[in-house]
Parts: C-alpha cells; structure tokens; sequence
C-alpha cells in the first residue's frame, strides 16, 4: 500500500491527483477508479482531491463526495499505516469481540473510527467477515487473527510496531 499521509496537499499531491485522472479520463466510469488510485496512494480521499477529480472528469463535486461517502473502500481521514478492525457480527460480539474491542482502543489511546496520532494505526470495528469459526475475529491489514482474547491483543499488537 502506497501509505503517503500528507498533511497538506502540496504541488506534488496535485500532480499525483492529475496523473490518476489522466490515466482514466475518457473511459466510462472512470470515477471509481481513479478514487481507488488516490485512496491508495493518500491512505484516504482528500478533499482538495475530490475537487480536482470533479473537474478533471467533468462530474459535479456533489456526486464525487456521494461516491466516497456511500462506498466504505472510501474514506475521507487519513488512516494508520496498520488497519485494525474487528469483527463485532454477531457470532464475534457473542464470542467477546467487543472485550477485544475495548482492549485494543485501551492500548492505541484510539476510538474506534479514529487513527492514531503517530499515523500508524486507525482502529475500526466492522460486521460479519465472514469467519464466524474463527470468531472473535481482529485484522490488521490483510492478517487475520481467530479466537482472540482481551489478553493476547498487546501481543499481536506488539507485532506491527
């Protein structure tokens, strides 16, 4: 994952920006893939990105916004460089996800929704993922981890630092 948080978008973002809309202007839906590209490279969608997206593909700004709020692959504040998510679905918060949960936002000093200020974790909580088996279930980036407790979260944590 090309993790470049920018704290202000520089020339050089806007360059980057212009050169994902080239890639795809004048294809036919080009708008997703090009939100894809610059979630990628940011790590989320900025909004001086947006405004440049709406007038290089000649789409209202409205309906780039409605784009990005409405898929959750789009997200308009920066996220951590390791995505902590866990499964609160049902067969996970039977299984004390939430524990899990609670435990983790104890240890990042983070809420879920919400990144840390060293930009190295966002923590989110999320629905079924599909592997009700291995449950309670927590990712971090594409790793997954089954039956977790409260008390192996510093552990695994410990791993992405």
């Amino acid at each position: 994952m090309g993790q470049n948080i920018v704290s202000q978008f520089d020339e050089a973002a806007r360059k980057k920006v212009i050169e994902f809309i080239e890639a795809y202007k004048g294809t036919k839906g080009a708008l997703i893939p090009v939100l894809h590209e610059v979630q990628e490279y940011f790590g989320y969608v900025p909004y001086e990105a947006q405004t440049l997206i709406a007038e290089g593909l000649d789409v209202p700004a409205s309906e780039v916004y409605g784009v990005v709020t409405f898929y959750s692959r789009f997200t308009l504040k920066p996220t951590g460089k390791y995505k902590v998510s866990v499964c609160l679905g049902t067969a996970c918060y039977v299984k004390g996800s939430s524990l899990v949960l609670n435990k983790i936002e104890e240890i990042l000093g983070v809420k879920a929704g919400e990144s840390s200020d060293d930009g190295l974790y966002s923590v989110e909580a999320t629905r079924c993922i599909g592997a009700c088996g291995l449950a309670p279930v927590m990712t971090i980036n594409e790793d997954v981890y089954g039956k977790v407790t409260p008390d192996e979260v510093e552990a695994i944590l410990a791993m992405y630092k």
